[in-house]
């Protein structure tokens, strides 16, 4: 079906107004204040710049986020040591009144308890058995008290009592001589086993540690010695030149004193014909320093510490010996060990030893036991005033000063 479609071509007129005209001149400065199209470089600037400062908005907010959180981590952190300072403590205090007072124990304090309260856990189990422990290590040592002091009195009776019937035996005039002569044999015995059953229950003593210290004269411990064993040196026919510094120890005169002893008799016994003994003390570097040194046959380095056990001796057997039970030197380390102390033997290359002891010096010096530090007409006070105390063989002790250097070098006679 064809359809017919009419266009229409309506044409102004001369006489009708253009349309610029009909707009008139207000219309057309209307037109010319529409805004125009923008510069495509001026837009490219302008989103850098609102770029720019986004990020750099960014990187402020980031920042201070940083620091924050740092912040408060750090202060958490810090809460929670804290915290966990606070709470441990607390939790650990039951542990460290147990450590404590595992310290604080010895020999004259274990009557002492833990006796600790609170829930029925681990650490309060923990501490009823610890004083389980304490109760049965309290029976021990009081039971090993009760048999030292037993023993002293039950074993030295029977030998005072034979002692004295075979002193009677000797001096009586009715006795023949072979009595005579076999009571003079069982006299050296019964010595012999007093020194013995002595020194053992000494030994045992001193292996129980000290119950006080007491702040002694190391020098004066060593002069005593000398003067009880002076005879011994003269009979033996070796010289003793002691130098007797101030020096002053913490801990038991008794006890410093029979170590003395032991040293200077030890020296004594196992020394060799008009031998030489040098006796010194003095302080060294915060110690009281005793030194015993003697000539006599050599020793062997490998043989040193075997001295110091129980019945040991050098070249001979465990079981009869002249010279002693062998428990001196053992004596004098159980001394040391109980005041903290150190003991050395070092062989001499000319033969002998030179035994060297140092104990704890006292922190306030102690008078000596004497009271001659300033009497010089006396050999104590000679002694207490550091000059040296010799002996001779065939002559009564005199006194000398300390001559430089010692009367004799080590390794030389």
């Amino acid at each position: 079906m064809n359809k017919k479609i009419t266009v229409k071509f309506l044409m102004p007129n001369e006489g009708s107004p253009s349309p610029a005209n009909a707009l008139g001149v207000t219309g057309q400065a209307q037109l010319g204040s529409l805004p125009q199209a923008p510069d495509p470089d001026k837009l490219l600037v302008a989103r850098r710049l609102v770029a720019d400062q986004v990020a750099q908005q960014k990187s402020d907010v980031l920042e201070l986020l940083l620091q924050g959180s740092v912040l408060t981590l750090l202060a958490v952190g810090l809460l929670a040591v804290g915290v966990g300072y606070a709470v441990a403590g607390r939790a650990l205090a039951p542990l460290q009144h147990v450590t404590a007072t595992a310290r604080r124990l010895s020999e004259s304090t274990l009557h002492e308890r833990i006796a600790l309260k609170g829930p029925s856990d681990e650490i309060k189990e923990l501490a009823d058995t610890f004083d389980a422990m304490l109760d049965r290590l309290h029976r021990a040592f009081d039971a090993q008290r009760r048999f030292v002091a037993n023993a002293s009195h039950e074993l030295r009776t029977p030998l005072t009592v034979n002692r004295t019937v075979l002193e009677v035996a000797v001096a009586s005039r009715r006795s023949p001589e072979e009595t005579r002569v076999l009571a003079r044999s069982l006299l050296g015995n019964t010595a012999r086993h007093e020194r013995l059953i002595e020194g053992l229950l000494l030994l045992a003593r001193s292996e129980r540690g000290l119950d006080a210290r007491t702040p002694v004269p190391l020098h004066d411990a060593a002069r005593a010695a000398l003067e009880q064993l002076a005879d011994r040196a003269e009979e033996a026919d070796v010289m003793i030149t002691a130098e007797l510094a101030p020096a002053v120890a913490s801990g038991d005169a008794v006890l410093l004193e029979r170590c003395a002893v032991n040293l200077v008799e030890n020296a004594i016994k196992y020394n060799a014909p008009d031998g030489r003994i040098r006796v010194r003390t003095c302080g060294e570097g915060g110690a009281a320093v005793l030194r015993v040194e003697n000539t006599g046959q050599p020793v062997d380095p490998h043989d040193v510490p075997t001295m110091f056990e129980p019945f040991r001796r050098l070249r001979t057997d465990r079981t009869g010996s002249a010279h002693g039970a062998g428990l001196g030197l053992s004596i004098v380390r159980a001394v040391v060990r109980a005041h903290d102390g150190l003991v050395e033997a070092i062989p001499r290359p000319g033969g002998g030893l030179v035994i060297t002891v140092r104990l704890p010096a006292a922190r306030a010096a102690a008078p000596t036991l004497s009271g001659h530090a300033h009497d010089r007409t006396s050999a104590a006070g000679r002694a207490a005033n550091g000059e040296t105390y010799a002996t001779a063989p065939g002559r009564p002790p005199y006194w000398k000063a300390r001559p430089p250097g010692g009367p004799y070098a080590p390794g030389q006679r």
